[in-house]
């Protein structure tokens, strides 16, 4: 589907026009024309916009149905804790092992540590 074919039809079953839109919405005629054509992809904030100057609710936006779509049943995963990194096996070991150590250094030592990790996981800066 694409999304300005839709948006034109919504807007043509309600019998506005683009200034309408544009005075409804505060979105300029240009860009709404540009949606309505297919020359730009709106964003969220914007059909956001446009669901509220159409007075729909926004899932019918995408959606030709009266009534919501029906949500699907999301299979149970496991939680953040089950999977967590650390949690068990050979990483669970490392990290055992690494609160050991850093429970041995005295403040400052974890200070210095914490700032060079902090550091070393910083995206490089590249100069020109």
């Amino acid at each position: 589907m694409i999304i300005g074919r839709r948006l034109r039809a919504l807007r043509e079953k309600k019998g506005l026009s683009q200034g309408d839109m544009q005075k409804r919405s505060g979105l300029l005629r240009p860009y709404i024309s540009r949606v309505e054509n297919g020359h730009t992809v709106p964003q969220i904030d914007a059909l956001e916009k446009w669901a509220g100057a159409l007075e729909v609710p926004m899932y019918q936006l995408f959606y030709d149905g009266k009534e919501p779509p029906e949500v699907p049943e999301i299979v149970k995963r496991r939680s953040a804790d089950d999977t967590a990194w650390g949690s068990s096996g050979r990483d669970g070991r490392y990290l055992l092992k690494v609160r050991r150590l850093l429970g041995r250094m005295d403040e400052n030592d974890r200070l210095l540590i914490l700032g060079m990790v902090q550091k070393m996981t910083q995206p490089a800066r590249r100069f020109r």
